[in-house]
């Protein structure tokens, strides 16, 4: 199969940003794409630069809505499986959300951004409620694909979890601005998240200089071995590519060696909670 990562910067204008997701979408079926996917907050300017105001509900949108309804209809003519994120709306609460859309162009379902984080630039507890959806994985067209929206990745107990639930592959939007971590390492997290776990990750990051921070790109897939076999620009918009075979999941050795010689039945007393 061949994964897009869709690696565009954004502007205020949400239109304008759902427009230029659109067409990226169309360039990347010419190139025989099978799944598309996008960063996180991929169709509007980055909110949590700024503490969040009296009522965030205004800027975010429904699922099912009209983005979400754009990009079925896509999937569906191109016939290609799609990883999206969105600022969420849904009653009382917000949610960072990636809804996953089957190749013929049915909502699968949608994952949310778990674990929350707060920070300069990144005043994402004002914005985002934590996710009530666990850690689903999808049976798409394609495979099996868990995601991992930008501040899970780096809790290996839900980057096990996707693998225990059968993921061959997991998506990873991200918000990710350069020199926000040491250089390298979240590049490092990823593939040692693939070899531990035996599955494909696919990171897809923003782009773009917005108020307070500057994101960096380099969207990258790493197989299960955790050797990056496709990697994008650093700093500028791009449609990153890379042909996978996720049958080589079954040979990893995280599947041959370390998932069948867990003892879950021990972890639960090792992390109490604090």
């Amino acid at each position: 199969m061949r994964i897009a990562l869709i690696q565009q910067h954004a502007t205020p204008d949400t239109d304008a940003n759902v427009a230029r997701g659109l067409a990226a979408f169309d360039e990347a079926a010419s190139h025989g794409a099978d799944l598309v996917a996008f960063a996180e907050l991929a169709f509007e300017w980055f909110h949590p630069q700024r503490p969040a105001g009296t009522d965030v509900r205004a800027l975010a949108h429904d699922v099912p809505g009209p983005i979400v309804t754009a990009f079925q209809q896509k999937a569906k003519q191109h016939g290609i499986v799609t990883v999206l994120n969105v600022f969420e709306r849904d009653e009382h609460h917000t949610y960072d959300t990636s809804p996953v859309i089957d190749a013929d162009g049915t909502l699968l379902g949608r994952t949310r951004m778990v674990h929350i984080t707060d920070y300069p630039c990144f005043h994402e507890q004002g914005y985002y409620a934590p996710g009530d959806t666990g850690a689903p994985v999808y049976r798409t067209r394609v495979g099996t694909i868990g995601v991992a929206i930008c501040y899970d990745r780096h809790y290996p107990e839900y980057m096990r979890a996707l693998a225990v639930a059968g993921a061959d592959l997991v998506v990873i939007p991200q918000a990710g601005a350069v020199g926000e971590w040491p250089e390298g390492l979240y590049e490092a997290e990823m593939r040692v998240a693939a070899f531990q776990n035996g599955y494909f990750t696919a990171l897809c990051n923003r782009v773009g200089r917005e108020e307070c921070l500057d994101f960096g790109g380099e969207s990258f897939v790493c197989d299960p071995d955790g050797i990056v076999v496709a990697r994008g620009p650093a700093g500028h918009d791009a449609i990153v590519y890379a042909d996978v075979d996720l049958a080589q999941t079954k040979q990893s050795h995280a599947h041959r060696l370390f998932l069948r010689d867990r003892r879950p039945e021990l972890y639960a007393a090792w992390i109490a909670p604090r």
